[in-house]
C-alpha cells in the first residue's frame, strides 16, 4: 500500500490524503522499490473519490470514474514487472476535465446533459500522449458547463450533468471555474494530478482558490485536438497539481506538436525539458515586474502578496515596481467578440468530428436541445452566450477579423511584448485574485478583482499560479506570467518561489463537521 505520510485528521474528521507528503517522483520511487503499485495507487484514488467526493463532504468534483482504470493499472504493473517502464508517468493516476475526449467507456460531455452517456469516437491528442506515457486515466472531472461559456450569470463549478462542485477549504464557497473539478480533485487528494483547460482564467482562477499549482502554457505548446472548444485563438489545456514539479511532469507528458492543430505549427522547433528548468536558484538575477494595476481589494491577500515579494527578493530576483500592463482595457469587449465567433464554428466542428451521434449537430441544435429540456438544463440560469454566438456571421466576417487583429495588437505587440522588452523582464507578478466567494445560484458569480488572466489569455502567453498562503482559511495564489514560449523558464521561477516559501496547506473541509 501507499505509505501514509499524514494520518492526522482535520477538524472536519476527514483523514488527510496519503498524497500530501508524496509527489509523483516519490510515488515512482515506491513503485520501483515494490512498496506500492499502480493498482494500489489507483484503488486508493477510487476509494477516496467514493469517500470524499461522492459521499462525505460530497465535493462533486469527479463527474465519472473510468470503469477500466483498475485494468489499466494492472496492465501497467505487468509491464513494470517485465522490465518495461514507459517513463515518470508510468502507473500514475490522472483525472481529465470533462471536455477532453476519450474513446473509451466514459462519456465526454462538457458537463451538459445534451451529451450525457455519449462517448467520443477518438481520443484527444493529449489523451493519446498520456496513454503512451503510462498514465492511468482515472476519470473525468466536473466543470462549469461548456467551460463556463453558456450564461452571463452562471455559478462556477455547476453543470447540469454534475451538479455543483464545492470548494474543499470551505464547502459553502465557490471552487471557481471552469476547471473546477480538476482543481478540487487535486486539492482533496483524489488523484496525483489533473488536466484543466483555459480560455481566460479557467486554470489559474480555480487553482488559486483551491490552493494548488495551475499552469496555462503558451498557445500551441499543447494540442487542442479533441478538446471541446470555446475559442481556437485562446483555448489551451494545462496541468493542475499540488507542486510545480508535478505540474512540470504532466506538462512534459501532454506537450508536443500536432499537425491537426494550427497553433502547434507556431511553436519553436526542439524538445523542451520542463523538469531540468526546476532549479532552486532559478530566480537569481531575474528581473521581475510587479504589477499592481489590478490587485485585489482584500487586505490580507495584499499582505500575503508583500510577503511573497520578500521571498522573491530573498531568492535574488530584481523587482521592478510601478509597472502597468499597457492597453489591457482596450480588448475587454473585443475578446468576447472573438470568443463568440470562434465558439460557433468550433463547437459545430467538434460535434461533427468527435460526437456525430449527439442530439445536436451544431450550435443551433444545442440551443434547441437546451430549450426543450429547460427544467433540467437551465434551473438557475440560461444560455445567453450561446444565443449571442449563434448570431455571429462566421470567421470570414469583418467584425471577427477586426476584433482578432485588435486583440493581438494590444495584448501582444503593444501590450505584453512591449512591457517585457522595455523593462527587460523575465516575468511579471501579481496576486492571482481574492479568496473564493460564496456560491450563489441566484445571482451567479461576480468579479472578485485581482490578477492578470485576460492579458495572458488573449495574448496566448504562459501563466502560472502557485500557493501564496491562506487568509481566513482560504487559499490565494501568486501569479507569474512570461513572454511567449518561455514556459520552462516560467515553471523554473515558480519552482524557486514554491521551494523557498512552502505556502501550500491541505484543505480542512470547513462546513462538513458542522453539517454532520
Amino acid at each position: 500500500m501507499v505509505t501514509a505520510i499524514l494520518k492526522k485528521r482535520s477538524a472536519s474528521g476527514i483523514r488527510a490524503s496519503k498524497f500530501e507528503g508524496l509527489d509523483a517522483m516519490a510515488l515512482q520511487a515506491q513503485m520501483a522499490a515494490g512498496t506500492t503499485s499502480a493498482l494500489a495507487l489507483t484503488r486508493y484514488c477510487l476509494q477516496r473519490i467514493n469517500r470524499v467526493d461522492h459521499n462525505g463532504p460530497t465535493l462533486r468534483s469527479v463527474i465519472e470514474v473510468n470503469p477500466d482504470a483498475l485494468s489499466q493499472a494492472r496492465a501497467l504493473d505487468a509491464e513494470r514487472a517485465a522490465g518495461k517502464v514507459r517513463g515518470p508517468m508510468h502507473g500514475l493516476a490522472v483525472l481529465l476535465k470533462d471536455n477532453v475526449a476519450t474513446a473509451d467507456r466514459m462519456a465526454t460531455t462538457a458537463g451538459s446533459l445534451a451529451l450525457a452517456g455519449l462517448q467520443a469516437k477518438a481520443d484527444a491528442h493529449i489523451v493519446t500522449r498520456l496513454r503512451a506515457a503510462g498514465a492511468v486515466i482515472l476519470g473525468k472531472t466536473n466543470l462549469s458547463e461548456w467551460a463556463n461559456f453558456r450564461s452571463t450569470r452562471s455559478s462556477s463549478g455547476w453543470s447540469s450533468r454534475g451538479g455543483q462542485t464545492l470548494n474543499p477549504y470551505d464547502l459553502g464557497r465557490s471552487p471557481s471555474g471552469s476547471s473546477s473539478g480538476s482543481a478540487v480533485a487535486v486539492a482533496a487528494g483524489l488523484c496525483v494530478f489533473a488536466v484543466g483547460t483555459e480560455t481566460d482564467g479557467s486554470i489559474i482562477s480555480p487553482a488559486s482558490r483551491n490552493g494548488i499549482v495551475g499552469f496555462k502554457p503558451t498557445l500551441g505548446r499543447v494540442s487542442r485536438h479533441g478538446i471541446i472548444p470555446i475559442a481556437a485563438s485562446q483555448d489551451t489545456a494545462g496541468p493542475m497539481a499540488r507542486s510545480v514539479r508535478d505540474a512540470a511532469l504532466l506538462m512534459a507528458s501532454i506537450a508536443g506538436s500536432d499537425r491537426r492543430d494550427q497553433a502547434c505549427q507556431n511553436a519553436p522547433l526542439g524538445r523542451v525539458n520542463y523538469l531540468s528548468a526546476l532549479q532552486a536558484h532559478a530566480l537569481a538575477g531575474q528581473r521581475i515586474g510587479v504589477v499592481r494595476q489590478n490587485v485585489p481589494n482584500h487586505p490580507q491577500t495584499l499582505a500575503l502578496f508583500e510577503e511573497a515579494l520578500d521571498v522573491l527578493r530573498a531568492q535574488g530576483a530584481v523587482l521592478i515596481e510601478g509597472l502597468e500592463i499597457p492597453h489591457r482595457d482596450k480588448y475587454a469587449s473585443t475578446e468576447l467578440t472573438v470568443l463568440l465567433h470562434e465558439f460557433k464554428t468550433g463547437i459545430g466542428d467538434y460535434l461533427r468530428n468527435f460526437q456525430p451521434d449527439a442530439p445536436a449537430r451544431d450550435l443551433q441544435g444545442l440551443i434547441d436541445w437546451n430549450t426543450a429540456h429547460t427544467d433540467t438544463t437551465m434551473p438557475f440560469f440560461g444560455q445567453e452566450l450561446l444565443l449571442l454566438a449563434q448570431k455571429t456571421r462566421g470567421l470570414a466576417s469583418a467584425a471577427y477579423q477586426k476584433a482578432l487583429a485588435h486583440n493581438h495588437r494590444y495584448a501582444r505587440s503593444e501590450g505584453l511584448d512591449a512591457l517585457f522588452a522595455d523593462h527587460q523582464l523575465a516575468a511579471i507578478v501579481s496576486p492571482s485574485g481574492n479568496p473564493a466567494w460564496r456560491i450563489d445560484h441566484v445571482l451567479g458569480d461576480f468579479s472578485q478583482g485581482g490578477g492578470f488572466t485576460s492579458p495572458f489569455a488573449v495574448a496566448g502567453y504562459p501563466h502560472v499560479t502557485v500557493p501564496m498562503g491562506l487568509t481566513n482559511g482560504l487559499p490565494v495564489g501568486l501569479s507569474m506570467g512570461a513572454p511567449a514560449w518561455h514556459d520552462a523558464k516560467l515553471l523554473g521561477m515558480a519552482y524557486a518561489y514554491e521551494q523557498a516559501s512552502q505556502m501550500r496547506r491541505p484543505p480542512l473541509f470547513a462546513g462538513y463537521a458542522k453539517a454532520t
